[in-house]
């Protein structure tokens, strides 16, 4: 399809208002995590890494850490799991509900994150009597991380079709072996690319783990709004946020790029 110049000069124009919406934002926290004055002024009258270094020795910081690390990771784990056996499922074998299912299995995601979090809140205190904490983080993490991973899955597993397994256990290679030697290495970018999102929409949940996680139990996006405005703060959450945009980029982008990769699904 060819445009008119107008038309690539429009779509230019509109293309570098929503990027700039998008991260201008996000360069300002960057920024301003290397401003010298303890407040959120702008523009910055100096810069300094002194609020970098403190960071990097907060308790409290270095604890949420742990606790993101740790939350994210099982998550993540947990989810490749149970999407990939879903995946499966869903895309080898006919059965009653099929649809129903592959629909229930993406709907949390496009749920309003509130309302994930209460109706865990409530599963796990009034229904199941189940106190909150660590446990109920990863559960309250993996309901959406499913997504992702089942989606990914899914769509290498229709890319590649059956053909290839037919092939194998034509020429006497059991089921197991057929996973071994042709499934999984072909699924193998799929499910690191999937486990890679999944950690990072893990890591940088903070509404169904304001109402999932316990007493004494802060991630980093929990510690960064409960200290957001409380006095001499400010740049230490500063360093935080624009530690937690830097590190998001990273698993977004080799989710991306391994996503894309159809010509060598089976390497990374």
């Amino acid at each position: 399809m060819t445009f008119s110049t107008t038309t690539r000069r429009v779509l230019l124009a509109f293309t570098a208002t929503g990027l700039t919406f998008i991260y201008l934002p996000l360069t300002v926290v960057v920024i301003n995590s290397f401003n010298v004055s303890r407040t959120f002024s702008w523009p910055p009258k100096n810069f300094t890494v002194e609020w970098w270094a403190k960071a990097a020795t907060n308790s409290g910081v270095r604890e949420a850490l742990r606790w993101s690390v740790l939350a994210g990771t099982c998550a993540a784990l947990l989810a490749l799991i149970l999407g990939t056996c879903i995946a499966f499922a869903v895309s080898r074998y006919r059965f009653f509900g099929r649809e129903t299912l592959s629909l229930l299995v993406v709907l949390p995601i496009s749920l309003p994150g509130i309302i994930t979090g209460i109706a865990l809140n409530n599963a796990f205190t009034q229904v199941l009597g189940i106190s909150t904490g660590l446990f109920t983080i990863i559960v309250g993490h993996t309901t959406f991380c499913i997504v992702v991973v089942y989606n990914n899955v899914l769509a290498r597993l229709r890319r590649l079709g059956g053909s290839l397994q037919e092939a194998s256990m034509d020429l006497g290679a059991n089921g197991f072996t057929t996973f071994r030697l042709i499934t999984l290495p072909n699924l193998l970018s799929a499910l690191f690319a999937a486990a890679i999102l999944a950690f990072g929409l893990s890591f940088d949940e903070i509404v169904v783990t304001t109402f999932t996680a316990g007493p004494g139990i802060q991630t980093l996006p929990v510690w960064i709004y409960n200290n957001l405005f409380r006095p001499n703060q400010a740049p230490i959450v500063n360093v935080v946020a624009a530690t937690l945009i830097l590190v998001s980029i990273l698993p977004i982008y080799l989710s991306q790029k391994l996503s894309s990769d159809t010509n060598n699904s089976g390497r990374f």
